[in-house]
């Protein structure tokens, strides 16, 4: 039977590198679920004292669950994990991220020692002392859940030989790839770093029966995208080519775990529903113009266009050709929009402006009966969406 540990550079035996993953793949799932909990708690209190006191407790829940996760499922192979990814890091070739991947490591490791000592020494059961404790873990703890998978992903990491096709084999591939592109015959399937840094993508040959699988290196859009194998299917692919690494991120400052509490805003429903009770223009006029403020408490329109800018500024960042493409497309939305949040805007100072009511011909028509009721069956599903476009 295959031993279930492997020696370090100190001598000292590490668990196997598939039994440290999985102690941090199931903490990180618990964490995803713990916080998906705590987000529905706190989304379903309300305002005032009562709202204070749900809140606290539902973040002292998740804190003690997240604690009692860790405890179980990371707390034995944390140090191993880290000191398995540190040794695999050191084996890699140089690359752009790699020093800050070992700033990463440094920061798990420091959390890992803040976690430790605390479970080492814990507060007296239900005390305030505890619930500080726990709340003070609560940012090492998303530290691991966050970015545990890059030290899972060193830990795993298999040599192997890099892939690359013969100059007499490539030219063809290459070709008969970039004539697909043109065609738009060219499906692209998955896409990954490898962790020397290089871009690879899969891609399928509509006209290619035997291999029909194609891995390519470099940006597909671009005439320097070379081909560097070609496979029966994809699971072959991904048995032969460099193991993918985690993705990036747009904001290294961002937190899925600790996003902050988001601005006040009136649903744009809401402000529709102003507009059909409303019997004198500035009041009509106001919900609209609650469309096109900005601040702290912006509008529906303000926040789409950072939505907008936004999204233009991660397409921009995947570095590729259609990338930058797309991260136009949308920067010129963004600044159409802008035009246009501006134009409502002047359009509504006017209507606010405007001295005038509903006419009395517009007489309501009370409804007597009750109140129709919530509607709680699933709405229908809506029509399939078009095939997209092939590539071009």
């Amino acid at each position: 039977m295959a031993s279930a540990t492997a020696p370090n550079s100190a001598g000292s035996p590490l668990p196997k590198a598939d039994v440290l993953a999985l102690g941090a793949n199931r903490f990180r799932r618990a964490m995803f679920a713990i916080a998906r909990e705590a987000d529905r708690a706190l989304d379903s209190a309300s305002y005032g004292r009562i709202a204070h006191a749900a809140a606290a407790a539902a973040l002292a829940r998740r804190d003690q669950a997240a604690i009692k996760a860790y405890a179980e499922e990371l707390a034995p192979y944390a140090d191993a994990l880290l000191a398995t990814a540190r040794q695999s890091l050191d084996e890699l070739p140089p690359a752009r991220h790699l020093a800050d991947w070992r700033r990463l490591l440094e920061v798990l490791d420091t959390s890992t020692a803040t976690i430790h000592r605390a479970l080492e020494h814990p507060a007296d059961p239900g005390s305030a002392a505890e619930r500080a404790q726990h709340k003070a873990l609560w940012p090492h703890l998303a530290v691991w859940a966050e970015h545990g998978s890059i030290a899972t992903v060193l830990a795993r990491r298999q040599q192997r030989p890099p892939v690359t096709l013969t100059g007499e084999e490539q030219h063809p591939s290459s070709e008969a790839v970039h004539d697909a592109l043109r065609r738009g015959e060219l499906e692209l399937t998955d896409s990954w770093y490898a962790a020397d840094g290089q871009q690879i993508t899969l891609a399928l040959l509509a006209d290619s029966s035997n291999l029909p699988v194609v891995a390519l290196r470099g940006d597909p859009d671009t005439p320097t995208c070379q081909v560097i194998g070609r496979y029966p299917h994809e699971y072959a692919a991904m048995q032969a080519l460099p193991q993918p690494v985690p993705a990036g991120v747009l904001d290294p400052r961002s937190s899925r775990f600790n996003r902050p509490p988001p601005a006040p805003e009136v649903p744009l429903q809401r402000l529709i529903r102003d507009v059909v009770e409303a019997q004198e223009a500035p009041d009509a006029a106001n919900a609209v113009l609650g469309a096109t403020s900005s601040g702290y408490e912006a509008g529906s329109m303000v926040r789409l266009q950072e939505l907008l800018e936004t999204a233009s500024r991660f397409a921009a960042a995947l570095q590729t050709a259609r990338g930058r493409e797309i991260a136009a497309r949308l920067a010129a939305a963004g600044r159409h929009l802008g035009f246009l949040t501006g134009e409502v805007r002047e359009a509504a100072e006017d209507l606010a402006a405007t001295v005038a009511v509903l006419p009395p011909q517009r007489t309501p028509q009370p409804h007597a009966g009750p109140r129709p009721a919530v509607q709680t069956t699933a709405p229908a599903a809506p029509p399939p969406a078009s095939a997209p476009a092939p590539r071009r």
